[in-house]
Order: C-alpha cells, then structure tokens, then sequence
C-alpha cells in the first residue's frame, strides 16, 4: 500500500464533487424557495399599492392570484429541493463512513495504530457526520445567498438608500460571521479528540471489565473513565460556550442590520420618499433577511465543525500502514516455514527457526512482549526490525498482506467472537456453509466445542452475544479455537488457546489438536505441558538463551525449562 497525503480540504472537496449534481438540484430548488419567499413582502406591498389603495377588486383578484402562484413554487421548491439537500447529506455521510471503514480495514493496517477503537468510531460516525452535513448546508447557503440578492433588488427598485444599505452592509456582516466562527472551528477539533478518547476509554473497559472484576481493580478503572469523561465535559462545554457565544453575537449583529433598515425605510415613508406599500415591502424584506442572515451564520458554523472534522478523517486515511507488501504469490506448496535472523521489539537476538511442512512445534516464549511481537509479525500485522520470514522459500513480506495472513492464520489469544449463532462463529473463516464440510466437526470435536453446543439451549444454533459475552471464558476460548481449526490454514499459529480450560479438557484438546492438524503445519507459543507434550519438539526463547528438544527430553535435561512450564 502507498501512503496517500489527504488533507482535511481534500476532504471536504472530494465529498462535496462526488454529490455535485444533487446539490446542484437542491441549490436550484432551495433558492427558488428563498427568491419566492422574498417576493413574499414585495408582492403584499403591491397589492396595497395596486389594490387596496385604488379599490380595484379585479387588481387584487389577480395580486393575490400571484400571491398564491409564489406560495405554490415556494413550497414546491423548499420540499424538493431540501429532500435533495438531504439525500446528498446522508450519502456523503455514508461514503465518508466507508471510507474510513476502508482505510481501518485495509490489510496493511497503520491507521488504528496510536488511537483506541472508540476513537476510531467517533471519526467514522461523528466527524463523518458533520462532513457529510456540509452537502445540506451548501445549498442552503446558496440559497441565502440567492435571497439576499432578491430582497437587494427589491429594495434597489422601492429605495435607493435603502437598497445601498443592505448591499453595503451585508459584506462587512457577513467577513464578521466568519470571524465570529474561528473560535468554534479552534475548539471544535479538541472537543471531537476528547470525546473519541472518552468513548475508546469506555470501550476498553467494557471489553475487559471481566478480568477488571476478576484482578479487582475497578476503582483504578472506574478513575481512568472519570478522568477522561471530565476532559471530554470540559472540552464539549468549551465548544458550546463558543456555540452560544457565536449564535447570539450573529443574531446581535444580524438584528442591528435589520432595525437600521427599518428605521431608515420608517424616515423615507414619513418624508414621502415612498409609498405604504413600499414601506410594507421594505419592513418585511427587513424581516425576512432575518432568516437569509441567520442560514449564514449557521452555515459559517458548519464550515467550521466540517473542517475541523475533514482534518480528523485525512488524518486516519493518510496514516501510515503498518506492513509492506508486494505482488509475490504464496503457491500451494507443502507449507515449509522458515525463520532467518529475526529481530523484534524485545527479541535482541536474531531469531533463526525451520519448521517442516506437517511439522507441530511449541513455542516457549516466557517475556509476553517478546511473544506479541512474533505474533504481530507472524500475522502480517507488523514488520519485522530485521530478518524474514518465508513460507516455502517464498518471503512473506513481498507478498500481499490479505494473502499472507491468508497462508499464515495467526490465532491471538484473545480472539473475539461475533454476534451470532456458535456454528456462524466457527464457520467464519471457512466458505463452505454450514453441515457442508466435515472438517468443521472434527475442528469442534478437536478442540471440545461440540460440549460447549452440547450444553446450549439451542446446541449450534444457540445465538451468542457480542464478544461472546454469554459463554464463559473457556467455552469462548473453544468457540475460537474450532474457529482457527476449521480454516484448515497451512500454517497455523496458535497463543495459549488453552489457558482458560480445566486440564482434562486441555489434555483431549492436546489429543484432538495433533488429529485434526495432521499433515499440516502448526506453531503453538504456549507454556501449557499438555499441548507442548502434543508437539512433535519444543523451542525455548529466553533472552539470548535457547533450547530445542522434546517435551518430555527437555523436561528431564533442563532445569530452567521445568520451572517455566511446571506449575
């Protein structure tokens, strides 16, 4: 993957082009809408001019026929075209979203790296959001643009002063909106940064409040929230104090405009510069630019917030991806992994490491550093600091990481599982459907699912829970591991998938493993005596230190070893 350089203008851009032809539409309609409703005071002036003042029942007949004719292309206009507005903003909402989703989700990682999973959510829903907002407020914004020239013209034709008034004083208004709206822009940015870490906070709580409970550390936990919580109030009420503050100074400013042109418009009527009517038009055109001024304001701040956001969205888009990759291509040969001067953060010592294709090796990694490091590598999720790994003479590095890690499975020892029934779970990395492939009973007879289904209301069909909250630590742990062992990778990797299960289970869990993964190349980083008796022999990592053998040879040999892996 090459990095992309995406700024929060090319942001904004790029989602307003891509919806350019509704928002054409909608600016269209919208400002017919708002030419009408500006002829609204203009056409009462004239009936009371033409009509009322004359007695002419046939003028006002046909003034208020007009009158009627405007409401109707008013209303017409305002309901399709906001309708098209809308349209663009939630499809531009969607398409940021899945943008987001897109880079998040990209095989060669990078983007969640530094930021919680909740921070990540608040950039695809919130700050997604509010670009996507834009694409509704554009057309609005147009639209006010368009009446603010109507009710210009108008009051040009009915008075000269006051028509100058309001052509020379919008722009210095509306140049003061837009500094008005600087402070909302600034705090906006921080107040979405604290929120994204608050929700992140929050979501890693609720994720591990199990082992929260178990190692009884909740009132540490319960303070972290608190803190971040606090940070992202503070932050949020900052924001709308600026809000507030920019919403009454818009409307102090806009208001001070308006009985400038009312108290000029009242002098012209009483000197007989114009007529009733007119001053009927010009009061309500005064009025109406109520609302024209108001829209620009809340555009202005709309601007603001999508900006601040469009900078959060190119930020996660032009991270840096974690892996490199090529365009080599892994084969189908037998599975032969081979290690050569690995390095990793913690792993020192160039790691060298030969496993044969059908070959079952344990992995004894006492520093947990250390061992999420090879993890992390293994699966693709990282680069190595030095050194390679290749799979049947095939550098896994040039090769696209989807592929790889289609190779290569790698099953972390926190695996999650999904909302669903547990047949879905364990199905979900195989393509076959379900009661289709034998291999996905023996992968739940291998690894003593079947008695978790066994003991469910609705055996396999049973729905679990998100994270599969409803099973116990151990029925989890199983779930996961048939999962792992229905892909029927050619090389799989393993993490203590045992550690939550009692050591009968374990034992057959052993046993059923080195069945269903016969023939097909397997590494377990585990210090459980029962899976590394199950391997064909056991490599050591400790620091600079390594030792390889059987289980049972090394257990009699080497002290250092027995105190690692005896409990």
């Amino acid at each position: 993957m090459t990095p992309q350089v995406i700024t929060g203008r090319a942001v904004l851009l790029d989602s307003i082009r891509h919806h350019r032809r509704q928002l054409i539409t909608a600016a269209v309609l919208l400002c017919g809408h708002q030419g009408g409703e500006a002829l609204v005071p203009v056409l009462v002036g004239v009936v009371i001019d033409r009509a009322v003042g004359t007695g002419d029942a046939g003028s006002l007949l046909f003034w208020l026929a007009v009158l009627g004719l405007d409401f109707l292309v008013l209303s017409f206009s305002y309901r399709f075209g906001a309708r098209r507005a809308w349209l663009a903003d939630v499809r531009a909402d969607q398409r940021m979203r899945h943008a987001v989703a897109d880079r998040v989700l990209h095989p060669a990682g990078g983007a969640e790296t530094g930021r919680l999973p909740g921070a990540l959510t608040s950039v695809a829903v919130a700050d997604a959001k509010r670009v996507g907002v834009l694409n509704f407020a554009l057309p609005l914004g147009l639209a006010a643009f368009a009446a603010l020239v109507v009710a210009t013209v108008s009051l040009l034709r009915i008075s000269l002063p006051l028509g100058l008034l309001i052509l020379l004083g919008t722009p210095p208004l509306l140049y003061a909106v837009h500094l008005l709206g600087k402070p909302l822009e600034r705090r906006s940015g921080p107040e979405q940064e604290r929120a994204a870490q608050a929700s992140g906070v929050a979501a890693d709580l609720v994720a591990g409040v199990r082992v929260l409970k178990g190692i009884g550390v909740e009132p540490a936990a319960v303070r972290r929230y608190t803190t971040t919580s606090r940070a992202a109030l503070a932050a949020t009420l900052r924001a709308n104090g600026a809000q507030a503050w920019y919403s009454g100074a818009v409307l102090a400013v806009n208001g001070l405009l308006l009985a400038l042109v009312a108290l000029v418009g009242g002098r012209l009527a009483a000197e007989g510069a114009i007529t009733i009517g007119g001053l009927v038009s010009a009061v309500g055109l005064a009025q109406f630019l109520l609302g024209p001024l108001e829209i620009f304001g809340w555009v202005n701040g709309r601007f603001a917030q999508a900006r601040a956001s469009a900078a959060r969205i190119a930020e996660v888009r032009s991270a840096a991806p974690a892996v490199s990759g090529g365009a080599a291509a892994v084969g189908d040969g037998p599975g032969d992994l081979r290690i050569r001067g690995l390095r990793t953060p913690g792993l020192t010592v160039g790691l060298d490491l030969d496993v044969a294709a059908g070959e079952t090796v344990g992995l004894v990694v006492p520093d947990p550093a250390v061992a999420a490091a090879l993890l992390q590598v293994l699966g693709r999720e990282q680069d190595p600091q030095a050194g390679s790994v290749e799979l049947d003479s095939v550098d896994l590095a040039l090769v696209p990481p989807a592929a790889a890690r289609a190779a290569v499975i790698v099953a972390a020892h926190d695996a999650r599982l999904f909302a669903g029934t547990v047949l879905e779970n364990v199905l979900a990395g195989r393509s076959a459907g379900p009661g289709v492939d034998p291999g996905v009973d023996r992968a739940m007879r291998a690894a003593q699912a079947d008695q978790v289904a066994d003991a469910l209301p609705d055996g396999r069909d049973t729905e679990i829970a998100e994270q599969g909250s409803s099973l116990s630590g151990g029925q989890r742990q199983r779930v996961a591991l048939a999962r792992a062992l229905a892909a029927q990778a050619r090389v799989l990797v393993l993490h203590d998938p045992t550690t939550a299960v009692d050591a009968v289970t374990e034992a057959r869990i052993a046993a059923g493993l080195r069945e269903v993964r016969a023939g097909r190349t397997t590494l377990v980083l585990t210090t459980s005596p029962a899976l590394l008796a199950a391997a064909d022999r056991v490599v050591v990592l400790d620091g600079a230190r390594r030792a390889e053998g059987p289980h049972a040879e090394l257990l009699h040999t080497d002290a250092a070893y027995r105190e690692l892996v005896l409990p």
